[in-house]
């Protein structure tokens, strides 16, 4: 089944080179059903990258998403048109009356920051918190789950010895939950962060379960136990090429980066990486979509206010 999305989105074309079903609004009118309602708030400077990464993912899914963009009203992005944010984004103010069956809350790349010193922080806070009432599951990801955990929980992230970044291998602690079902026992994504948290403080609330941990990165995918707010500390989402960018772009900056760990075949940054967690991630976020949002959420989303009223 398709995603819907605006029909002059840049991402649609990336998408449909790829074969992925991707529906103009005019077309989905016409159908007798519902889709699932997501919002996607992207925080990313690199927002069309991160949009097309996301919908490539969504639209994996057998059914039909609606997708929303959400922008922060409080930051002014330095990486992607006004035309492009005006013509595809909301703002919260514009979407704060609605009800959606998810939202996904982006990475960022402000982790070395307070929390409380993000520019937006008070703005996320108000999201985060409408979200208990006006959506049912909502996905975090990398920065955007550190957030997630201190806003919902109190878990503080803190600084990494160096910035964590590569492919790395995990476990499942959990093969029979939802959200890792049809896992192998080890799976790739790639993590690129420079802050973390503690497994042993998320252990401390009986809420959460770890689903999911990496020798080397720690903690990965956490999930509350009613299945209304899903951690993912890495990447599943990036592209085989989003972390050479990120890389090379460093390297420019003179940070003097460590080459990404696991990802150039032989450490050489001339050879191609090799896409190893593509699968996994269509498979994190199509079982998301199909077991806690479209076999959860109520078929008139009014009810969602109504069962978490304010």
């Amino acid at each position: 089944m398709p995603i819907k999305v605006q029909s002059n989105l840049p991402a649609i074309k990336v998408l449909e080179s790829e074969n992925i079903f991707v529906m103009p609004n005019e077309v989905a009118l016409r159908q007798d059903i519902r889709p699932l309602k997501i919002l996607i708030l992207n925080l990313m400077p690199t927002k069309i990258e991160t949009e097309t990464q996301l919908l490539r993912l969504l639209g994996n899914s057998p059914l039909q998403v609606d997708i929303e963009l959400l922008q922060m009203a409080s930051h002014t992005s330095k990486n992607t048109s006004p035309h492009h944010l005006t013509t595809f984004y909301k703002t919260f103010q514009q979407v704060k009356n609605e009800s959606f069956d998810g939202m996904i809350i982006t990475g960022a790349p402000v982790e070395q920051l307070e929390f409380e010193d993000v520019d937006y922080w008070d703005e996320l806070c108000e999201i985060m918190e409408w979200s208990k009432h006006n959506v049912y599951s909502t996905f975090h990801i990398c920065w955007g789950a550190q957030a997630g955990l201190y806003f919902h929980y109190g878990i503080k992230k803190h600084q990494l010895p160096e910035k964590l970044s590569g492919i790395y291998s995990h476990k499942i602690l959990n093969p029979h939950h939802p959200l890792m079902r049809g896992f192998d026992d080890t799976f790739c994504i790639p993590h690129s962060r420079y802050t973390g948290v503690d497994e042993k403080d998320i252990r401390k609330h009986y809420e959460l379960e770890i689903l999911s941990v990496s020798d080397k990165a720690g903690v990965a995918v956490v999930c509350s136990k009613n299945g209304r707010q899903v951690f993912v500390t890495g990447h599943a989402e990036y592209d085989r090429e989003t972390l050479a960018n990120e890389y090379f772009r460093d390297k420019n900056k003179g940070i003097n980066p460590q080459i990404p760990y696991n990802y150039f075949p032989d450490d050489d940054a001339s050879k191609t990486p090799p896409m190893v967690w593509r699968s996994n991630a269509t498979l994190l976020y199509t079982n998301w979509l199909n077991y806690f949002v479209y076999q959860a959420t109520p078929y008139d989303l009014r009810e969602l206010i109504e069962k978490y009223p304010h």
